[in-house]
């Protein structure tokens, strides 16, 4: 995939591949690296999503982890965010790392994919990191999960003020998870649909501890 990779120090041990939301491109999360003054090195990826046509934007082509027919949940692009899906599978395998050493990570849309993909995927991973997002395909979890990935550490962040995810439909895709046997690290902060220092901070106490 084409990606935005940098790399805090030599020769990483560790990955964060971080999915951006609807609209943006790979360089959304970039400015956030230094923030997060890791003290190992780590590579960051920042894919760039494919172009594709967005129902609830009156069919304008933007970068898209998957198409959105209606705002506040209904129908889901399934066929979508399986593409999606497959594309975090091989990043992942690209890495060229344990996936153990390896954290998926996204806002928003980028958020949706980094949870359908690392709690199917196939062999355990450092973490999952879901922002200001929800949990897709939902009714599918249960029958497509990875044992692999049944104790993987996942941190959730959500801002009260949220107006195009509620936090209610992300409250209900954390309880999803919890009733799945999963734990879930949770964070709410009184922000709308963005990111705010106080869970940059956050952030970065989590990838400390997961990495």
């Amino acid at each position: 995939m084409d990606a935005i990779q940098i790399e805090t120090g030599p020769r990483p041990q560790a990955a964060v591949i971080w999915l951006h939301g609807l609209g943006a491109d790979g360089h959304d999360f970039e400015p956030i690296v230094p923030e997060l003054a890791l003290k190992t090195p780590v590579r960051f990826v920042f894919p760039h999503a494919p172009v594709r046509a967005v129902t609830i934007n009156q069919g304008m082509r933007m970068r898209a982890w998957y198409d959105i027919l209606q705002l506040g949940g209904g129908p889901e692009d399934e066929a979508g965010l399986r593409a999606s899906q497959k594309l975090m599978e091989d990043l992942i395998r690209a890495q060229a790392l344990p996936a153990k050493r390896i954290v998926l990570a996204g806002f928003s849309q980028g958020g949706a994919i980094a949870l359908l993909a690392a709690l199917r995927y196939p062999e355990r991973l450092a973490g999952v990191m879901a922002l200001s997002t929800y949990l897709p395909l939902a009714g599918t979890l249960a029958a497509e999960r990875s044992s692999a990935n049944a104790e993987v550490p996942i941190f959730m962040a959500h801002g009260r003020h949220d107006d195009l995810i509620p936090m209610p439909r992300a409250q209900a895709s954390r309880e999803h998870l919890q009733k799945l046997g999963y734990t879930v690290e949770w964070h709410d902060y009184p922000m709308p649909h963005a990111v705010c220092a106080p869970e940059i901070a956050d952030i970065s106490a989590f990838l400390a501890k997961v990495l």
